[in-house]
């Protein structure tokens, strides 16, 4: 599992998560690999400079994206697939998941992706780039389960923007395991539990 940190987090920022997702032996034979993102100045942060997969030109909704900075992540984490494929493991058995704006490049990547891959986890986060979608799609990941999960309290990507992401991908047939909580911007231990039974899921198939 190749797990996505948020603006200004690093790849240790989830690493209790992936603790407790593990424990008590609930997912055998899973690996985390917890990831960096570059270091950049973040325009809507004043050009402060922070781990971030991609600039944020204004508040968000943003009505201009990084382009440029979305795909250059997007071929990183493609770079991460296929050294684990190299070492082995097939295309079918990884799953990309990401919080906020990692999350937003763990779905922009998978669905443009070229082979199968097992599942996305998209928490806290939304569609970039959604108009290009069409263009750019994979069907090889036309099938491929998403967890998507946001709190109803959250004040930094709203939860009707986040809907909206949702409602696109299923307007395209994508099936999307939908989840409210009571929480802000964050993670929750509800959250926690339904990623651990959907991943049993997911695996087991």
């Amino acid at each position: 599992m190749i797990w996505l940190h948020g603006l200004g987090a690093d790849g240790y920022d989830f690493e209790p998560v992936a603790r407790q997702l593990l424990q008590p032996d609930a997912l055998p034979n899973v690996r985390f690999i917890l990831p960096h993102a570059p270091e950049m100045a973040v325009t809507r942060n004043n050009g402060y400079v922070m781990p971030a997969w991609y600039d944020i030109y204004g508040v968000i909704p943003v009505h201009e994206e990084d382009e440029a900075g979305i795909k250059a992540s997007q071929r990183y984490i493609d770079t991460l697939i296929q050294t684990e494929v190299s070492r082995g493991i097939p295309h079918e058995r990884i799953i990309v998941a990401g919080f906020s704006q990692g999350g937003a490049i763990a779905l922009h990547t998978v669905l443009r992706y070229p082979h199968k891959l097992a599942a996305i986890l998209a928490l806290s986060t939304y569609l970039p780039l959604h108009s290009k979608l069409a263009a750019e799609v994979s069907v090889a990941n036309q099938n491929t389960p998403i967890f998507m999960a946001h709190g109803i309290f959250d004040d930094v990507i709203s939860l009707d923007m986040s809907k909206l992401s949702r409602d696109l991908l299923q307007s395209r047939q994508y099936f999307v395991n939908w989840h409210e909580y009571r929480m802000a911007h964050s993670v929750c231990a509800a959250e926690i539990a339904d990623i651990q039974a959907f991943l049993k899921q997911v695996l087991s198939s």
